[in-house]
């Protein structure tokens, strides 16, 4: 096999291909949209070399850091929430259900299989205010509070937002965690429960730390995940109300496909992949200083 290895036409063979389609799927389509960046127009009506004008634009709109100061908060609290809670319930798993979580398991992860749009459809129904009470507020009204209006205001549609994404995704994180805590070698936890570390001990100091590696992955992974938050904002705010929870994919769409501005949306595009770089560096520069 260290033969074939070292031999460039057998590697050439072997990776060829996968290569080929990598760069024509990936690769070539990022080119090509790095060079709409520098032009203004559309398919129809045709392109105009603008050069650097799209990125000036870009610094003066208040639009776009609307929406980029949208994305940086709704990742902040969504991935927190997921691999948190998903932490939480592979603890619950692991230590205290056992054998009988493979129920529970399959209904939290549940959601992860719904369509969006169906989530959206009964989160929006959960926290209706028109034409009819949704269960919330008809909970506020049997307190004695004044019903709300969680979709038609900026604040609150940004918590229901967040909390249908969380409810979505913390039962594939609870579930990935949960392997990383059955790989964990018995012979570690009960030598740590002999030496007294049990409970919330066992896990800040046994646990947690043999889950780092999990842990950041999920993080990055999660991170990625909410900064191209596209399909639930859609399915239900639509952005709104106004710009209040329009992210920077929302935007892009818009200015690419409804505006028929393919350079500046491709302006937008490519600010949010350096933006989805620098936050997959950052994570890994700070695994690996915790992990040295």
């Amino acid at each position: 096999m260290e033969k074939v290895l070292r031999d460039p036409k057998a590697v050439l063979v072997f990776v060829g291909p996968a290569l080929l389609v990598y760069a024509l799927v990936l690769l070539i389509p990022i080119v090509w949209s790095i060079g709409y960046t520098f032009f203004e127009g559309s398919a129809i009506s045709g392109f105009t070399f603008v050069g650097f004008a799209n990125f000036v634009r870009l610094m003066q709109d208040r639009r776009f850091w609307n929406a980029l100061w949208f994305s940086t908060k709704y990742m902040l609290v969504v991935s927190s929430g997921q691999v948190l809670l998903g932490l939480l319930l592979a603890l619950l798993f692991h230590f205290y259900l056992k054998r009988a979580s493979s129920v529970v398991r399959t209904l939290v992860f549940f959601p992860v299989v719904l369509p969006t749009v169906a989530v959206a459809a009964i989160f929006s129904k959960l926290f209706a205010i028109a034409p009819q009470y949704g269960i919330v507020n008809a909970v506020l009204e049997l307190f004695g509070l004044q019903a709300v209006s969680w979709l038609g205001r900026g604040t609150t549609a940004f918590w229901v937002l967040a909390i249908m994404d969380i409810w979505r995704a913390m039962g594939f994180y609870a579930v990935l965690l949960y392997a990383g805590l059955v790989d964990i070698p018995g012979d570690i936890l009960e030598a740590a429960s002999l030496d007294g570390a049990k409970g919330w001990r066992l896990v800040q100091f046994i646990v947690l730390p043999l889950l780092v590696p999990l842990l950041i992955s999920s993080l990055i992974f999660s991170m990625n995940g909410t900064l191209k938050v596209f399909d639930s904002v859609l399915a239900l705010t639509n952005g709104g109300p106004g710009q209040a929870t329009t992210p920077l994919t929302l935007y892009m769409y818009r200015a690419s496909f409804q505006n028929n501005q393919y350079g500046y949306g491709s302006t937008v595009a490519l600010m949010l992949t350096l933006y989805c770089l620098l936050v997959s560096l950052l994570a890994f520069r700070f695994a690996r200083r915790d992990v040295a």
